[in-house]
């Protein structure tokens, strides 16, 4: 193949933008394992990824070339033999050269949707030896609330491939927080906590991020002994290969969030009981936060650092999350100063060495609370350099403007991009990538580095892949020319049709410039009202050109597993708008007391397009309901556990909460779910709206809402199997909906 422009654009070379004192705090943050090591697990992945092709690279890692600034860096060059050598300062810095080297020299594409990994024969020449330095020092990964929305039901085998995936776009600091629970069982029951209160502070696998961070207990459990032996194995085995890569583990760390049972043992503890999180009563919320003056504090969090890192070793860097979503009981700077302190004192405690690493969603979510004051007052609870905050909404909402970068503290740029996990075309490429280079050149900007902090993953490869790109750039890429080598890498030729989709998409669906938090918010996947929101953030009509060049392109890229993954999430967008399309017509139906059109217009939605949608998703590994609650079997070894699974699962994608306390927030467009779920909730909204009608009485949305929950829990506990297996053909299905609904699409301002 041969090698485009962008080559010549890997070439970066800029120095740390933050202070040498904050340089200095964060200097030990590195690579533990030797060189040799690193060398061998760079060299097993290039195995696991292309077979015996791997022996035709040169891989050797050298902490050296990072230099005295400590910034990852590789070198790509030709040897003899046809052999490309590639040298990195660790092994992500090697990891990430191998897959500059496939992408850029030899077309090569990988993602979570899937791989084209065309390698030609023999290895194109690098003409001249290439060095490219990051900017920053870290590149960070994960969300906390990812663990549950994704990698809940994971086993090594996916871990594996997640990991690789990792170390292949230079992500070097990735949250570690599998098999955590083992380790806070251990501390309850030493501290003489029975099993049954244990229980009671947990929740169920498919809620675990947010029992870690106090906003929910008990809900969807209790964890099983089996649940946490698998975890803890598993949770050594990230760790190990995280490390062996050059990758700097997050562990978490003591937040102040106790169980009930505490209070129990030992009467005179001062605790505050917060509130009640996101529509939980205290049944389920309303977490006990320990004062962190009362001596107890210390002995929690110590026993907690040393027996994790008893387990687990350490990379001296922990995530803890005292406030998310929730409200301090004071705004008083001395308190919130103290709650940080005590917080760090009993990591450091433990580890001299220790660095907390603190999500700022909490600045985002309740700006009336966290004035400059109070934000100053708890990044001040622990010396300049010794907290690194996650800027977690950045593409949208960055903090760090409005606190004169973090009041001193270190701070990594992210892209949070997806609330929840859901499915939808979204994305803000304007501010990806530009916004890490305004916040390098910001006054006296402490940046150390940038990250991906998705709520769930598996959706939207290209905006992630992009992301990771800028991590390792000195200036904005050209997204023209990015997004059409995009194309050609993803699906292994250029194609001119899906370049120009892609040309589409990028100026529409990925060029979000709203202010709002990008959840889906088709009414597809809402529970169905009178009042929903129909707003989109870009030019449908680009969209719907989009979907017809994919369409063009299909007899000419049958054979590419990406091309029908994207083929299927462009139609699936389409099918999504026309769903609003037809759902207006319903509405306005409703409102002239047209019977007959609405029974038209509800009738094609419930009776053909969402039939037909389902048929498509399920024509598709990744859009399969089945593979979900598979995972869910697959954790589980007694037909309890299997049962328990089952429902955290569906009830996450769909009621969030025993009385849909967060209804839909993690809505996913599974095959089956459509079928079984949102078909049916819309098919029984058409009902109640010819009934209202035909009696000549207001349609009643809390009459509705109570028949409608009753469908809900009957998918969560129907125990019906989903297939994991794909089924149907692809073309033929999208064809089918493209022919019939197409016109429609383009014709509806005419």
């Amino acid at each position: 193949m041969k090698v485009d422009g962008l080559t010549l654009i890997l070439l970066s070379s800029l120095g740390l933008v933050v202070s040498g004192k904050v340089f200095q705090t964060l200097s030990h943050l590195k690579p533990q394992r030797k060189d040799a090591t690193q060398t061998a697990a760079v060299q097993d992945l290039l195995h696991r990824l292309i077979g015996d092709r791997a022996n035709e690279f040169v891989v050797t890692v050298n902490s050296s070339l990072a230099g005295n600034d400590g910034l990852d860096t590789y070198r790509l060059g030709s040897v003899d033999e046809g052999k490309v050598a590639v040298v990195g300062s660790s092994g992500v810095a090697a990891a990430t050269g191998c897959y500059s080297y496939l992408k850029y020299f030899c077309g090569c594409h990988i993602s979570w949707s899937g791989v084209q990994l065309q390698v030609p024969s023999p290895l194109p020449r690098v003409p001249s030896t290439i060095t490219v330095k990051t900017p920053n020092r870290f590149r960070y990964y994960q969300n906390v609330c990812t663990s549950s929305y994704s990698f809940v039901w994971w086993d090594w085998a996916r871990w594996e491939k997640e990991i690789d995936w990792m170390a292949l776009n230079g992500i070097n600091m990735p949250l570690a927080f599998t098999g955590q629970e083992v380790i806070w069982q251990r501390v309850f029951l030493t501290l003489g906590l029975g099993q049954s209160e244990i229980d009671d502070f947990f929740t169920g696998p498919g809620f675990l991020a947010w029992g870690r961070m106090g906003n929910l207990h008990t809900w969807g459990g209790p964890l099983s002994s089996n649940w946490m032996e698998k975890q803890l194995s598993l949770q050594n085995k990230i760790v190990e290969r995280m490390r062996s890569l050059g990758m700097i583990t997050v562990l978490p760390a003591f937040a102040g969030h106790i169980p009930q049972g505490l209070l129990r043992l030992f009467p005179k503890i001062n605790v505050t009981r917060l509130g009640g999180w996101s529509n939980f009563n205290c049944t389920y919320s309303c977490s006990y936060l320990l004062d962190p003056e009362d001596p107890l504090f210390q002995r929690i969090g110590g026993l907690f650092m040393t027996e994790m890192i008893r387990e687990f070793g350490t990379d001296h860097i922990y995530n803890a999350d005292t406030f998310n979503e929730m409200t301090p009981t004071s705004s008083d700077p001395a308190y919130l100063s103290a709650i940080s302190s005590a917080i760090f004192k009993s990591m450091v405690n433990v580890d001299p060495g220790a660095i907390w690493l603190m999500q700022g969603w909490l600045f985002v979510n309740n700006p009336s609370f966290w004035k400059a004051a109070q934000i100053r007052a708890l990044l001040h609870g622990a010396p300049i350099g010794k907290i690194i905050v996650l800027d977690l909404f950045a593409e949208t909402s960055p903090i760090y403007q409005s606190t004169e970068s973090f009041f001193g503290q270190p701070f990594i740029w992210c892209m949070l991009h997806n609330f929840g996990g859901n499915h939808g075309l979204y994305g803000k490429v304007e501010s990806v990538n530009t916004g890490p280079f305004e916040a390098m050149s910001f006054k006296d900007s402490t940046l150390v580095g940038t990250g991906l902090t998705p709520e769930g993953i598996d959706q939207n490869d290209m905006i992630y892949e992009l992301m990771n790109e800028i991590g390792w750039r000195s200036k904005p890429l050209n997204l023209t020319e990015w997004i059409s080598s995009y194309s050609s890498r993803r699906y292994g030729q250029k194609n001119p049709n899906a370049t120009t989709a892609w040309q589409l998409l990028l100026s529409s669906v990925y060029n979000c410039t709203q202010t709002w938090k990008d959840h889906n918010h088709s009414p597809l996947v809402r529970r169905p009202s009178l009042k929903m929101n129909t707003e989109v953030c870009y030019n449908q009509d680009y969209l719907f050109e989009a979907w017809k060049y994919m369409y063009l392109a299909a007899s000419s890229l049958l054979t590419s597993s990406t091309f029908l993954y994207d083929l299927v999430d462009v139609t699936r967008e389409a099918v999504q708008q026309l769903v609003t399309q037809y759902y207006m017509e319903i509405k306005a139906s409703y409102q002239s007391e047209d019977t007959e059109k609405l029974l038209t217009a509800g009738g094609v939605l419930v009776f053909d397009l969402l039939p037909q949608l389902d048929n498509l998703l399920s024509s598709q590994p990744q859009f399969l309901l089945g593979r979900w609650l598979d995972g869910a079997s697959k954790m589980a070894v007694t037909a309890e556990e299997a049962s328990l699974y089952d429902m955290n699962a569906r009830n996450q994608v769909t009621l969030w909460g025993p009385t849909g306390n967060i209804l839909d927030y993690a809505n996913k467009q599974f095959g089956g779910l459509i079928q079984d779920y949102y078909l049916e909730r819309w098919s029984l909204f058409l009902g109640y709206l010819v009934e209202s009608l035909s009696a000549e009485v207001p349609f009643q949305q809390e009459k509705f809402n109570q028949a409608v929950f009753n469908v809900e829990m009957a998918f969560i506990y129907n125990a019906k199997k989903y297939s994991s297996t794909p089924t149907g053909d692809t073309i033929d299905i999208v064809g089918n909906i493209f022919r019939k609904y197409y016109p429609k699409a383009v014709k509806r301002n005419q």
